[in-house]
């Protein structure tokens, strides 16, 4: 998801020395020495040039909504008896007739999708590490914002440098904050980072968020690591009317498809319904290697919009 272009600075040198040397493994891939060697050249160019500690948007933490309480039952209204002998009351003014009560709506199962065809709004990462950069590209792409072409995607990824901050990515690159700025720049207006105690909240809350404002979120999974775009879900009733609503999965476009992860697995096609069982497979609380980010670990991260825009 994070991806910093290559900065020119004091000891490139050694950074380009240690580049041609991971080349030459990742070609022989001999015992993964590739890998070990082109993650000691990120750590170096890390130490040579690190992200600018920029401020950031604040994050904002939802907390749980409280179960809706029970309307109490009306109960009849007492009626005054008159003992034996005693003298009749006189008359009262006949009382204003009771409303009728509002119907109280149905609860019933709702599938919801964005998209019909969801391959016509799908791009894959062009980079193994620019799954941030196409999301970005696709909810763009949905409110009419750009094309999807590879020559915009790469266009975006080079942007990073005027929104990347330590404090979103401690390895500078994107990270969810980048990517709120990387919508704004281009017109979208409106999303914000969001924190959530639990997978229960935060895909109820994107349900909500999708259905109010017919656009879709970003989820931040494999802990932090992956970008999926959520464009629909099922659920057991309105989020809209019910505080409630249980999401049993969503619908989901992945950038990493068609590519297989040696840890993931394989990803799906565009437009896949993920159910309960894949989503507490890959949506998973934050946490990165790479460092400690205080208002995120341990807890479910989405990028969820908040107005709605005329496309």
């Amino acid at each position: 998801m994070r991806f910093r272009p290559t900065a020119w600075r004091p000891l490139i040198a050694l950074v380009v020395a240690l580049a041609l040397l991971a080349g030459i493994a990742v070609w022989s891939n001999v015992l993964g020495v590739g890998d070990k060697v082109r993650d000691v050249a990120r750590r170096i160019e890390l130490i040579v040039d690190p992200p600018p500690d920029r401020p950031i948007d604040d994050e904002v933490r939802v907390t749980p909504r409280p179960s809706p309480t029970p309307m109490p039952e009306a109960q009849p209204t007492p009626v005054a008896s008159s003992a034996p002998g005693a003298p009749t009351p006189a008359p009262t003014a006949s009382p204003s007739p009771t409303p009728s009560p509002t119907p109280v709506p149905q609860r019933v199962r709702v599938d919801v999708n964005l998209y019909s065809r969801p391959e016509a709004r799908f791009i894959t990462e062009l980079d193994k590490d620019w799954c941030a950069v196409a999301g970005t590209q696709m909810v763009l792409v949905a409110h009419g914002k750009a094309a999807l072409s590879e020559a915009f995607q790469k266009k975006l990824a080079s942007r990073i440098g005027e929104w990347e901050s330590r404090r979103d990515s401690i390895n500078g690159g994107w990270g969810p904050s980048s990517m709120v700025r990387a919508l704004d720049a281009y017109g979208v207006p409106g999303y914000e980072v969001r924190i959530y105690e639990t997978r229960a909240e935060a895909l109820r809350d994107a349900a909500r968020a999708i259905s109010e404002f017919n656009a879709p979120v970003i989820l931040l999974t494999w802990r932090g690591a992956h970008t999926w775009i959520m464009t629909g879900y099922r659920a057991d009733g309105d989020p809209l009317v019910f505080d409630d609503v249980k999401v049993a999965g969503a619908y989901i476009l992945d950038p990493w498809y068609p590519r297989v992860s040696s840890i993931w697995g394989p990803s799906d096609p565009p437009g896949t319904y993920q159910n309960g069982a894949e989503m507490r497979r890959n949506y998973l609380p934050w946490k990165r290697p790479e460092g400690k980010y205080p208002s995120r670990d341990g807890l479910f991260v989405a990028v969820v919009p908040t107005v709605r825009l005329h496309r």
